[in-house]
């Protein structure tokens, strides 16, 4: 799995460099930050709109902005994939450099209108990782690589993110996560359905990775742009030398 994952990864990031071009190659940036978006089965379709759409929100808001603006010589790199199963990633928005504020309202657009690929398909983080991990190696040589993972659930497929640290150096790359809790609900037939209990710990301990890596939670998926924004805005700050503000 992990070939294939590699593959299809190696494809994605040559498309994107031939599509960039040499600017993208030479471009110096501060930092390459990867979105990972959990579209696996227990996210309906409203709960993905609505992540999309916070997420584009995020992306918007003028201190977010501002924070990837700070440094017009050293910009950032951003990219987008969704993921669910052992072999469901797939690019939505591949690797772009955000050197002012039309290329983020652009990119903003790109997720908000996007479309998932999948429906239907489990929780493979171990696999997510994986495939991260080959689109940073294909992605712009920049001097910080954070990957950003959301998601909803503890992994139920394929090999988790235990063995996924072990068989990949991670050791430049810095692994965050946004555990999206959602309260269960009675169905009509009397069942509960849900997010794990204890999902932003699950994430801490077994998730994230790196110096200063952390957890960001959102209250359910209406709580996704805050909860975003607010992470966004850390994970920038940290790499502009300023202090993060609750």
């Amino acid at each position: 799995m992990a070939r294939s994952s590699a593959l299809r990864a190696s494809v994605a990031g040559l498309l994107c460099a031939l599509a960039a071009g040499p600017a993208m190659a030479q471009a110096p940036c501060r930092l390459a930050l990867l979105l990972g978006m959990d579209i696996s089965s227990s996210v309906d379709p409203l709960e993905d709109a609505l992540q999309r759409g916070g997420l584009a929100q995020a992306l918007r808001a003028p201190d977010v902005v501002d924070a990837i603006l700070s440094q017009p010589d050293r910009p950032v790199a951003l990219a987008m994939f969704e993921w669910s199963g052992r072999v469901q990633q797939d690019m939505v928005i591949p690797w772009v450099i955000l050197r002012d504020e039309a290329a983020i309202l652009a990119t903003a657009d790109r997720i908000a209108t996007s479309r998932r690929s999948y429906a239907e398909f489990s929780t493979a983080i171990g696999h997510a990782l994986d495939y991260a991990h080959d689109l940073f190696a294909t992605g712009p040589a920049c001097d910080a690589r954070v990957l950003d993972l959301s998601g909803d659930g503890v992994n139920n497929d394929g090999f988790g993110p235990v063995i996924a640290y072990a068989q990949r150096d991670f050791s430049a790359i810095t692994v965050n996560a946004l555990a999206i809790e959602v309260r269960e609900l009675a169905t009509d037939h009397g069942m509960t359905e849900g997010a794990e209990a204890g999902l932003a710990a699950y994430f801490r301990d077994t998730v994230i990775r790196g110096p200063a890596a952390f957890v960001e939670v959102a209250e359910g998926f209406e709580d996704v742009a805050r909860a975003m924004r607010r992470k966004l805005r850390r994970e920038l700050e940290v790499r502009i030398g300023l202090h993060h503000r609750p």
